[in-house]
């Protein structure tokens, strides 16, 4: 029998797959979500660091795979100045995180996830649409996010609180995700964050999260898509804070 990656049991495998299968028919219906969940949902049976890489090469395949019917609604604008920011704060990031112990790297993973589900259901909104400088500021602050694989969350926050269209807003993250990857990528591998084990890990899993995702985008429920992102809100919340407790106990 093949050895599972990164040491895992039977048990957390089939955890793990279930948590990817949906994380991907998440991130189809609604748009955003796949890498923190799947972090969110490893922390709870391994070093979650691991699992960081692997989700970024499922978010930017992806993002190939939806990218067919979005890129006529994509701000390309918003695009390029959330890239020059993330430019900046992944590789601070990376250094702080890689710099702790593994329960401190859950507690801290866990606890800012926390921090952007409640600035999501907050439902904070501004008057209009921001500027160039809000715009970039927020991609440093993704960058900073994207050292656990989560820089889509600031960005969804601070695209939800403008008056946007829900096409452009789906299309702009679509577009975005695949550029902050390929940026990540050989900053994860220089900080050890690529192994054999992820490759393995990609391979297994890739089905299940094409699966997922194109079942998503079928919108197959009769459920608004801003009312399913409250929804896998809530959850990624709820797997947080099961993080944040194994983190400290």
């Amino acid at each position: 029998m093949m050895a599972l990656p990164f040491g895992l049991s039977p048990a957390a495998a089939a955890f793990l797959a279930a948590a990817v299968f949906a994380a991907a028919f998440v991130r189809g219906y609604s748009g955003f979500g796949f890498s923190a969940l799947v972090v969110a949902a490893a922390a709870l049976v391994a070093n979650p660091l691991q699992f960081v890489a692997v989700a970024t090469v499922w978010e930017m395949l992806m993002s190939v795979q939806a990218w067919r019917g979005v890129w006529r609604d994509v701000d390309w604008q918003r695009v390029g100045l959330l890239s020059g920011g993330a430019a900046i704060g992944l590789p601070l990031g990376l250094w702080a995180l890689t710099s702790v112990a593994e329960d401190a790297a859950r507690a801290a993973i866990s606890a800012y996830v926390l921090l952007m589900c409640a600035v999501l259901i907050a439902g904070w909104r501004m008057r209009g649409e921001a500027g160039r400088g809000a715009t970039a500021a927020v991609g440093v602050v993704s960058g900073v996010a994207n050292a656990p694989g989560m820089g889509g969350l600031p960005v969804a926050a601070f695209f939800a609180a403008q008056p946007m269209r829900a096409q452009v807003f789906r299309a702009t993250l679509v577009a975005y995700f695949p550029l902050l990857d390929l940026y990540s990528a050989p900053l994860y591998w220089w900080h050890g964050l690529i192994t054999w084990g992820t490759g393995v890990a990609v391979v297994a899993g890739l089905p299940l999260v094409l699966a997922g995702n194109w079942l998503g985008g079928r919108h197959f429920f009769h459920t608004d898509p801003q009312e399913f992102r409250r929804f896998a809100i809530l959850l990624l919340a709820a797997l947080s804070a099961l993080g944040l407790l194994k983190s400290v106990m």
